[in-house]
């Protein structure tokens, strides 16, 4: 029997019981295709728990990796960062399974500003009371920034969904201390944690 399998790079659809070596269309070999077909809940969920064990694999080698180039070990810190890419390469695999639950650009605002504010009003405030506890007060504060950051980012992205509109071009700036995102000229300091300019980054 025949499936419908699509290509992941362009969006072919090839109906057959293999996918093709490659792909008509864009050249992409066979296993950047996957079955447009649903999947079964438990092995979405398997799908999800990959993807974020992946995702964290790959910032903790880039950690690593910083780690090793600091201490003198450059070739280690190659190392570190090869295999963090391997990583990403892994995250990017499985979140192509996980395309239901990615929307269209509007939908993923949506769904992006409800995270930020969930994470806000239902995650964090049991983090930081825990945190303060446990006697803890470094880990409570450093949820109480990214806390106070997560309300940022909700504007950001109620805004962004205006502009999609007016195709207003936007530059950002990140403040690498604890995740402020500018959507202007930035000041000279950070609102939330009161880094300096030299800490942040323009997202070009």
């Amino acid at each position: 029997m025949d499936k419908i399998w699509k290509c992941t790079v362009c969006g072919y659809r090839h109906e057959e019981k293999n996918p093709p070596e490659t792909c008509p269309t864009c050249g992409a070999f066979k296993y950047r295709f996957i079955l447009e077909e649903a999947l079964p809940e438990s092995l979405e969920k398997r799908l999800k728990e990959a993807f974020a064990g992946e995702s964290k694999a790959f910032i903790r080698n880039l950690a690593y990796a910083q780690k090793a180039d600091k201490e003198g070990y450059p070739p280690i810190g190659r190392l570190f960062r090869a295999v963090a890419l391997a990583e990403k390469v892994h995250a990017e695999e499985y979140l192509k399974y996980l395309e239901g639950v990615i929307g269209s650009t509007e939908d993923n605002l949506k769904a992006a500003f409800e995270n930020e504010i969930r994470a806000k009003s239902e995650f964090y405030p049991e983090f930081i009371k825990e945190a303060f506890a446990r006697k803890r007060e470094d880990v409570a504060w450093s949820f109480i920034r990214s806390r106070d950051v997560e309300d940022r980012h909700a504007k950001l992205y109620k805004d962004a969904l205006g502009a999609m509109i007016s195709d207003k071009a936007i530059t950002y700036h990140v403040c690498l201390t604890c995740g402020f995102v500018f959507d202007e000229e930035p000041s000279s300091r950070c609102p939330v944690c009161g880094a300096e300019k030299s800490q942040f980054q323009k997202i070009e």
